[in-house]
């Protein structure tokens, strides 16, 4: 067919008149990515696979080991707890940081600060960033990787972003298990982003070795708007956004949250909680936060308290994967009576307390038939 016939407008009729081809079509991915991927989509991972790609840090095949271990099919957590328990011993070796915050105080633009210089320094870091699941649709916009322009482009970070599908502020044992996989794959830096400050810090804590508040000046009463108990996890607190007109305020909520420490009781590291100031977005005061992290490390690490921290976390994770598979497997099996039950309870046939006793009481009997 003629250009001609194509476009009408290009007769001779109308020579005041011109319609260019356009441009080709772009490929609908990078082809860089595309053939590194071809090869992977062919056949279906073994848990061998999984295991030699991550621990060459194929990042490729680590992504798709933390999908694994994000699946809530039977057959992919087989696989997956297969894979975690052969990673293990490679594990371990990376400083595990836990970063909260008030929502707008900056997290994913520290992180991404903090991250370059890291990397600058030789340092390969991985960001695993929460973002909360919709309680309606369950969906999440999965989009730290847009806050997170330059550190998600940097050849030697790795940032994945996991929903947090309704658990405590979407930390829990999925981020636990991915973190290990990270680390085997050559990450000796582990970052864990938290949806915000009252909802995961019970959780972040329980699997870092240093746990960062940010925390911003000028946001109304800074004491106030703390929980007590968030301080008393802190291993150390940052006042971001100390620029421009505001490091003024930033200096001020320095000295009144060092004031408000010394109230609480001795931190149980035996290293003391220090609150220091940085703009991320003109990248100053990063470096005596990193440095402020590697001196506390080292103490507690002479101190044992290091070594001892993580062997708590590794029992308190056991005591809560028993919990959540006790909770998954009585829900499957007990399915069809809790409709009958929810039924019962809503219209005031039975009690709410008595309507658990009984499913329980049935669950029990099932099971010691099985046995």
């Amino acid at each position: 067919m003629s250009e001609d016939t194509k476009h009408h407008e290009n007769s001779s009729k109308y020579e005041a008149l011109k319609v260019n081809k356009g441009i080709p079509k772009p490929a609908a991915m990078n082809p860089n990515i595309a053939a590194r991927l071809k090869d992977i989509r062919k056949k279906d991972l073994t848990a061998d696979d999984y295991v030699e790609g991550i621990l060459k840090g194929n990042i490729n095949i680590l992504s798709q080991a933390i999908t694994l271990v994000e699946s809530a099919k039977p057959a992919h957590k087989t696989i997956a707890q297969e894979v975690i328990n052969r990673c293990l011993p490679s594990s371990g070796r990376s400083i595990r940081i836990g970063i909260t915050g008030v929502p707008g105080a900056g997290k994913s633009t520290f992180i991404e600060s903090f991250g370059e210089q890291l990397t600058k320094e030789g340092h390969k870091i991985a960001v695993l960033a929460i973002d909360p699941s919709s309680e309606r649709s369950k969906g999440s916009i999965l989009g730290d990787k847009t806050r997170m322009e330059t550190l998600a482009c940097n050849p030697h970070a790795y940032i994945r972003p996991s929903p947090s599908s309704g658990s405590l502020g979407g930390v829990a044992r999925k981020t636990r298990e991915a973190m290990i996989l990270c680390e085997t794959a050559g990450f000796d830096i582990v970052l864990i982003e938290t949806v915000g400050v009252g909802q995961s810090e019970t959780a972040v804590h329980s699997m870092v070795d240093f746990f960062l508040l940010v925390q911003i000046a000028g946001a109304g009463d800074e004491l106030q708007g703390i929980k007590r108990g968030i301080m008393e996890m802190a291993d150390g607190i940052v006042i971001n956004k100390a620029d421009g007109n505001n490091i003024q305020r930033a200096e001020l909520a320095k000295v009144q949250l060092q004031t408000a420490l010394h109230y609480f009781p001795p931190h149980e590291s035996g290293v003391a909680p220090k609150v220091m100031t940085c703009s991320a977005y003109e990248q100053t005061g990063i470096d005596a936060v990193w440095e402020n992290m590697l001196n506390y490390c080292s103490a507690t690490q002479q101190n044992a308290y290091f070594e001892n921290r993580r062997a708590e976390q590794a029992k308190y994770w056991m005591y809560e994967t028993i919990n959540e598979h006790l909770r998954s497997r009585f829900y499957q099996s007990q399915h069809e009576n809790l409709k009958t039950a929810e039924q019962q309870v809503m219209s005031n046939q039975v009690s709410s307390f008595a309507a658990a006793f009984e499913l329980l009481n049935k669950y029990f009997d099932a099971e010691a038939e099985k046995s």
